[in-house]
């Protein structure tokens, strides 16, 4: 069962949890606290004790002097980042009373992280309808432009995470391609793997010897000299599934800094966008029984160069 939050959401943000351990080196949960932060400065952090904006799991306000072992959790909020402006606007598809689906821009993370708080499409979208209760029901990555569907109330948001974990939405991206000096592959192509990823990662991990965990079917719509414009179909969601496959077989996405090549961390560059874009979703309406279907209004710049 699921932890309900003492605090409420703040400004589009809810809280965040913090595990304490019952034992340790540390007197008290606030020393824990600045040891664990040690990268923070230590006064603005005990000041958040001193106002109270500490609590325990009944919202009971921690202070300095609580000792190590007396709570398991605690909850406070971050504090705003110095984060890069994204000047670029979460444009709505689709609202009624149980989903929100919107555009979600390249460089626009989906959820807080990562340095990005304020900019981020949840933060954005809760502020924007005064509505703490939107969570988004699947994310993409930051680098990635295209649609987010969001649950609205909390009564109907298991039905339609559901459809997600049963691969019961179909997705359809778009990407554009460099061509290799081997030239394009044969399509229609699937490209399945066993792919993985940790926690901090930047990149996935591909393992030959096991056996495939995803699976990307792609289509050509039209080749060009040097570019290719493709439709993908994956039939999971892996972390970064389609521009593993797509490297993995020659085909790196335009714009793309990690695949097939880790490049050197660097500003976002506006002008040069990953070409990747989820273009639509499909799914039988958990609540109705109807077939729905949602499109994107964005276009892949490149693609209109080929």
């Amino acid at each position: 069962m699921a932890m309900r939050a003492p605090l409420p959401v703040r400004d589009g943000v809810g809280p965040t949890r913090l595990r304490v351990p019952r034992t340790g080196p540390w007197a008290t949960v606030a020393e824990y606290v600045t040891g664990r932060f040690a990268h923070m400065d230590a006064e603005i952090l005990l000041g958040r004790f001193d106002r109270g904006e500490v609590v325990a799991f009944d919202g009971t306000p921690l202070t300095r002097e609580t000792v190590l072992g007396a709570e398991d959790f605690i909850w406070y909020y971050r504090e705003p980042p110095d984060e890069p402006d994204i000047p670029f606007d979460v444009s709505v598809r689709h609202l009624d009373d149980d989903l929100l689906v919107v555009d979600k821009p390249h460089f626009l993370p989906t959820t807080p992280g990562g340095g990005f708080l304020q900019n981020s499409a949840l933060v954005r979208l809760r502020r924007q309808f005064d509505n703490p209760d939107l969570t988004p029901i699947h994310r993409l990555d930051r680098a990635t432009a295209g649609l987010v569907m969001f649950s609205v109330r909390p009564a109907t948001r298991g039905a339609y995470q559901t459809l997600f974990a049963d691969r019961a939405v179909e997705k359809v991206y778009e990407a554009v391609t460099s061509i290799p000096d081997s030239g394009m592959p044969a399509l229609p192509l699937t490209v399945r793997s066993h792919l993985t990823s940790t926690r901090g990662s930047l990149r996935a991990v591909v393992h030959e010897d096991r056996e495939p965990n995803a699976e990307t079917r792609i289509e050509e719509i039209r080749i060009g000299t040097k570019a290719a414009h493709l439709r993908l179909h994956p039939r999971t969601g892996r972390m970064h599934q389609l521009r593993s496959h797509l490297a993995g077989i020659g085909l790196g996405i335009l714009g793309d800094r990690f695949y097939p090549d880790l490049l050197d961390e660097a500003p976002d560059d506006p002008d040069r966008p990953l070409q990747l874009l989820a273009r639509e979703l499909r799914f039988v309406d958990p609540l109705s029984g109807r077939p729905r279907e949602f499109s994107t209004g964005l276009a892949l710049r490149e693609a209109d160069r080929l």
